[in-house]
């Protein structure tokens, strides 16, 4: 899953790690020529016209064309001439650029995660054999629930549902995947639900040794779809580990159509303010055609959060539904994970520390393996001025979940800058994983506390373009801060960046 590198000449081009190498020696090249000469490289012979290539440098930014013929400029003044003499990339007047050298593709270079010391498995999205493509997101519910199930079994490490759906539609060996994760086993599958039946295939492999631990195939009723999960995760649990005292059970829906509208709504949470909304009104169906639904309620929670993400800041009437939504959740199901650290951020916004602590440490023993737990905790515990322990919790986050959402690096960009380390926030809050949403405004601090204040400048009105809204005592009034210090380094940096009062 990590980008491709490539070779040319004596240069080896990383986009993914941002770096380039001439004879193994690094070149010092800036973000946008990196990914200017990316698509370049990456399309060897074609002509790419120069709104392509700006908009590979300066994604949903306008900028003037003058800006692309500076950076290949430096771009060749940096790479120098060809074997031959002539130019790495030529100009095509009027039209665009073209990348004249040969070059070969290599794969990515990564190093092998280490297996964790404990049983570590992957779910790999189950394939959709329905000739109905709205069965789609059936097939990614099922797997969705069977991660949820396993990594609720304290002696396994599982692999978090966004990593895992990473390789949707991809065809890659086990042993690469696994090799990915840094896991030894993984569990594929397909389903087939129609006609008010349901079948599934299920094989559990060992990646190192290309085994078939175990495999079966059920062929039940609709309504028997949970128990169905319950059995295929009590099978895995004992050939893995043998048998063990199962986790608390969980709540299940009760409704089919409102189990489908989660699985839908749950897909939508993070993208857009009009995907949320979207996502909103399906959860509120789904908890009135089943009001005992745990996990509706939770997602629920969640919408009401990324509503005040994507409005500016938390406001009172939407704090206060949010709060009693997550309540609701951990009533209805006090086994939930999920819940449980939805509540407990809720909580710590509300600066109830003492409850938020509590409900966090609750939902990790809940489930050690809820890497979105590890990732949030990570968040409130660096805004408690606990550096060290939030980038401790983020880094497991990332171990969980190596291909996470976006404010996983926000995360990690936070608590980066928290603890003066402004080069390697400036890395992660570039990437394209995070750059352009509200991490902007780390990435100007942090340009800012190195002395680049022209670019901290640009991003801090970058930023400001999303949230026009924004101030600095807002933010510092409405995040759970516990420690003067910290606060005060971030609104540093927020003052030496431009961002207004």
């Amino acid at each position: 899953m990590q980008g491709s590198r490539f070779a040319f000449g004596p240069f080896v081009l990383d986009p993914g790690a941002g770096t380039l190498l001439r004879n193994d020696d690094p070149v010092a090249v800036g973000y946008r020529g990196l990914k200017l000469l990316a698509a370049l490289v990456g399309r060897p012979g074609e002509i790419l016209g120069k709104a392509e290539l700006m908009d590979a440098a300066w994604p949903g930014t306008a900028v003037e064309e003058g800006n692309l013929t500076v950076q290949i400029a430096q771009l060749r003044k940096l790479l120098g001439p060809t074997a031959d003499g002539g130019d790495w990339i030529s100009t095509v007047p009027r039209v665009g650029y073209r990348f004249t050298g040969a070059v070969k593709q290599l794969g990515a270079k990564r190093q092998p995660l280490p297996l964790p010391d404990k049983p570590s498995i992957a779910v790999l999205p189950f394939v959709n054999v329905s000739n109905d493509p709205e069965q789609e997101s059936f097939a990614d519910g099922l797997t969705e629930d069977l991660i949820t199930d396993l990594s609720r079994s304290s002696g396994l490490f599982v692999i978090a549902r966004n990593s895992a759906f990473a390789y949707k539609g991809k065809a890659m060996d086990v042993r690469g995947i696994a090799e990915e994760l840094g896991v030894r086993y993984l569990l594929e599958g397909s389903a087939r639900r129609a006609a008010g039946r349901v079948r599934i295939n299920a094989q559990l492999v060992d990646a190192a040794s290309g085994d078939h631990l175990w495999a079966e195939r059920f062929d039940r009723s609709l309504e028997d779809i949970f128990a169905v999960q319950d059995e295929v995760t009590g099978k895995i649990v004992e050939a893995l580990l043998g048998r063990l005292r199962a986790p608390p059970p969980r709540n299940r829906p009760k409704n089919l159509e409102a189990y489908d509208l989660c699985v839908r709504a749950r897909k939508l949470m993070d993208d857009s303010p009009q995907t949320a909304r979207e996502a909103h009104l399906m959860l509120m169906r789904a908890v009135s055609l089943d009001p005992e639904y745990a996990e509706a309620y939770r997602w629920l929670a969640m919408n009401h959060w990324m509503g005040w993400v994507h409005s500016g800041g938390p406001t009172e009437p939407t704090r206060s539904v949010a709060l009693d939504l997550a309540r609701k959740a951990v009533a209805i199901d006090p086994n939930d994970a999920g819940s449980r650290w939805i509540l407990a951020y809720l909580f710590a916004y509300e600066r109830r520390f003492a409850e938020a602590d509590a409900e966090f440490a609750k939902a990790i023993e809940l489930d050690p393996n809820e890497a979105d737990t590890w990732a949030a905790l990570s968040d409130i515990a660096v805004l408690a001025g606990r550096v060290e322990e939030g980038l401790a919790h983020i880094n497991k986050a990332f171990r969980l979940n190596p291909f996470p959402a976006s404010w996983y690096y926000l995360t990690l960009g936070q608590a980066q800058y928290a603890a003066r380390q402004y080069e390697a926030a400036v890395e992660t809050l570039l990437r394209d994983e995070t750059y352009r949403t509200s991490s902007r405004r780390f990435l100007a601090a942090s340009l800012a506390q190195l002395g680049r204040l022209d670019e901290a400048r640009a991003e801090a009105e970058l930023f400001l373009v999303g949230n026009p809204h924004f101030t600095t005592r807002h933010w510092a009034a409405t995040e759970p801060f516990r420690d003067a210090r910290t606060l005060e380094h971030f609104i540093d940096g927020f003052r030496k960046a431009g961002l207004p009062e």
